[in-house]
């Protein structure tokens, strides 16, 4: 829990903490949204409101119309009724964050994350901790779900580990792996997702155009560097001092545990075991990820998708869930027979079932969650705002420094309601890729431009799938924490990270710089 008597309690943030508080649980609220978004689903298929699907065609070659549809339909009705079970069970994030916690409570419980934390953190300069759990989250965001669910709790166990408030760490690799989930230091799977469709937007003017996985390299590398310091003062100026010192509530003695011993209250046996089971931990743990590795190079090999171009690196992205679910378990279980702690293979299955009852409440607003994604899917409201928004921009006819400004705040609105980086590219590549190279604009600073407001938004809309889970681990450390309060943590974040990326794209267009290898920000149409 927090000290009450904190700057907390005033300002803005705390308005919007409180008021958010008072709404109801979130997963009633995710209820309550499931009528409104009925409600106005019913209207606007009363209205008929529609919009022209950009890229694809009906079978016979006219355009595909995009109609509101009523959840009241009886197709719809049906769909919610017969399909509950897999629209549930198939909510994007439930398996990642299920595979991973079960290896996850392994570790965590046979003690092994506290005795890593702790030492590291006690070897660590405490002024660069913040900087560390961000710089790491961006990066970390190469492995895509799997950070969601491996680096957000660890930051909240790190930050605790060097007695500082748990929820700023988790705050802190949020913000880097939500809210900087388009900048990086290496170009990864998103680049690939995201130039492959821009590909597609770019052959209805110029078929001649290839693709180049690292066309934002530069760009997302020194958005990375920017962002850093933000979340850096943000974390640290911001977050921390509204949140006040951590305080343990009741029967809550995990930072406690997260402590390391000293000599004169621990007999020398427990340390020896201690260090014992670290080396075993650091052993296995090493052989996992050459197993990983090898897996890379082996005859073969099963984690490289030969000749698919960019994608060819995507099965081991995507097996990094599976990878961390490995690791974590088999470097727990050889730390826990080393320590004391995991005596046979009954403590192992104990460990994951405690596990699980910790995301008993995640798994009820991921109940409520995933039917009010399903459903505003079903209504193509978020399809239809989409388009007709990309077309008021394209038809605005601003100059090129307000007009990427303004595709970015589109960018950052849709992001609201519609999570997917790649689904809502896959909607706006063909109207604003087009417009922009008959501007002038290279398909390469149209995709930028498009991360940065991509990522902005993430933190704050209950929509982002993770966002419940995210909750979740901030109700691990202080019990009170409710949606205001994650919403007034995140909203700072949000702004400047919008802000300064939004400025970086500007300066970009304006000084002509190179996005990556042999990429520039211009583009000029060759007549035929």
């Amino acid at each position: 829990m927090s000290d009450p008597q904190t700057s907390r309690q005033s300002g803005i943030l705390a308005r919007i903490e409180r008021a958010g508080n008072r709404l109801p649980d979130p997963a009633f609220i995710f209820i309550w949204l499931m009528l409104v978004v009925v409600a106005i689903s019913v209207l606007a298929s009363f209205f008929g409101v529609q919009a022209v699907h950009p890229t694809q065609q009906m079978d016979d070659g006219s355009p595909l119309i995009i109609e509101a549809a009523s959840l009241l339909s009886a197709e719809n009705i049906q769909r919610l009724l017969v399909e509950m079970p897999t629209t549930f069970t198939h909510f994007h994030p439930m398996g990642y964050v299920l595979v991973v916690m079960l290896g996850a409570g392994v570790a965590e419980r046979s003690g092994l994350f506290g005795a890593v934390m702790s030492r590291a953190v006690k070897r660590a300069p405490m002024a660069l901790l913040t900087p560390v759990v961000a710089l790491l989250a961006m990066v970390g965001n190469l492995a895509a779900d799997a950070a969601y669910v491996v680096l957000i709790p660890l930051a909240g166990v790190i930050f605790a580990a060097a007695g500082r408030h748990p929820v700023a760490g988790i705050a802190a690799g949020f913000a880097g792996v939500s809210g900087g989930f388009s900048a990086n230091l290496l170009p990864g799977q998103l680049d690939a997702l995201l130039f492959g469709v821009t590909e597609a937007a770019v052959d209805t003017l110029d078929s001649s155009w290839v693709m180049n996985i690292a066309g934002n390299w530069y760009f997302i590398a020194v958005m990375t560097l920017i962002y850093l310091p933000v979340i850096w003062y943000l974390t640290d100026k911001v977050i921390e001092p509204r949140l006040g010192r951590y305080q343990p509530a009741d029967g809550d003695d995990t930072a406690a545990a997260m402590a390391e011993p000293t000599s004169s209250e621990v007999p020398e046996t427990i340390d020896e075991r201690e260090n014992a089971g670290m080396r075993r931990a650091g052993i296995t743990a090493l052989l996992v990820i050459l197993a990983w590795v090898g897996m890379c190079f082996a005859p073969g090999t099963p984690l490289i998708n030969e000749g698919a171009g960019p994608a060819t690196m995507q099965p081991f992205y995507q097996s990094l869930v599976a990878g961390f679910f490995i690791l974590f378990l088999a470097s727990g279980w050889a730390y826990g027979s080393a320590s004391g702690s995991v005596k046979s293979h009954r403590d192992v299955v104990r460990m994951m079932s405690e596990a699980m009852a910790d995301l008993s409440y995640y798994l009820v607003l991921a109940f409520a969650a995933a039917h009010f994604v399903a459903m505003f899917n079903w209504s193509n409201l978020g399809l239809i705002f989409a388009i007709n928004g990309a077309g008021v921009i394209q038809s605005a006819n601003l100059p090129l420094p307000i007009l990427m400004t303004l595709i970015i705040m589109l960018t950052a609105s849709i992001n609201l309601f519609i999570g997917s980086a790649s689904a809502k590219w896959a909607l706006l590549a063909p109207v604003l890729v087009p417009m922009l190279m008959l501007l002038g604009i290279s398909p390469e600073m149209a995709t930028a431009a498009y991360r940065v407001g991509d990522g902005a938004t993430n933190i704050i809309t209950p929509l982002m799938p993770y966002f419940p889970l995210i909750l979740t681990f901030c109700q691990r450390w202080d019990r009170n924490f409710g949606l205001g309060s994650l919403a007034a943590t995140m909203i700072p974040y949000s702004i400047w990270m919008l802000v300064t990326g939004m400025i970086l794209a500007v300066i970009w267009v304006a000084a002509g710089l190179p996005l990556g290898p042999g990429v520039g920000t211009t583009y000029e149409l060759l007549q035929p």
